[in-house]
């Protein structure tokens, strides 16, 4: 049987395409290049929801918090081998109200429910990656996203990094900071997306460290 990996995540886990507003093609997705990087003993199974938190309720709209919709997403991709979590960006919005420290304790609550899921896991026991998400470029305050994200989201998603590798570190799950292996900026139109070059980057980098984890 292959080895599935669920890639849990928010727009930039769907492949959300800043310049059309719709979404990158499979020839451009993160996920679907690590497909194809990894070849067919593996699943890649693409988990993305745009606005997704960790685990927050969005006041706007229905069903974004990742806490409320874990279990069935294991449950109905199981045997999963990996479960690749890269949220934190929709976290923070102004509306939520909570620092980055705060945030990261949003994703140990996801991380102690996926690990709960005891039916789902190939191996018997929990295996996440915690992916921070690239940081989000101060000059999205001046485009039209920054009505709605609100003021503060870049300097709280800079600090990101260093809350969640010690809540990975807690957790004894393995971590990766999107920020050192992306070296494309986001897009120049909302300035948080990643762009085609971005996700090539991060594709790469997360074939080797999966093809590590899973070896």
């Amino acid at each position: 049987m292959k080895k599935h990996i669920v890639c849990f995540g928010d727009s930039n886990t769907h492949g959300y395409c800043a310049k059309t507003g719709g979404r990158f093609d499979e020839e451009h997705r993160w996920t679907c290049l690590l497909q194809k990087m990894l070849g067919n003993d593996y699943l890649i199974l693409e988990e993305g929801l745009s606005g997704r938190t960790t685990c927050f309720p969005d006041p706007i709209h229905e069903a974004l918090s990742g806490l409320d919709v874990i279990y069935p997403c294991l449950m109905s991709h199981e045997p999963v081998d990996l479960l690749v979590i890269m949220l934190g960006t929709n976290d923070t919005k102004e509306r939520f109200g909570v620092s980055a420290a705060c945030i990261a304790l949003g994703l140990k609550r996801l991380i102690d429910k996926a690990a709960s899921v005891k039916d789902c896991w190939a191996g018997g026991r929990a295996n996440i990656l915690v992916v921070t998400p690239q940081n989000i470029d101060p000059k999205y305050e001046d485009t039209e996203v920054g009505l709605t994200m609100g003021r503060g989201c870049a300097e709280k998603s800079e600090l990101l990094a260093e809350e969640f590798r010690k809540i990975a570190e807690l957790e004894e799950c393995r971590y990766l900071d999107a920020n050192t292996v992306i070296t494309a900026k986001p897009n120049e139109i909302d300035f948080m997306h990643l762009t085609v070059e971005g996700h090539r980057q991060l594709a790469e980098a997360l074939a080797k460290e999966i093809a590590e984890i899973l070896s």
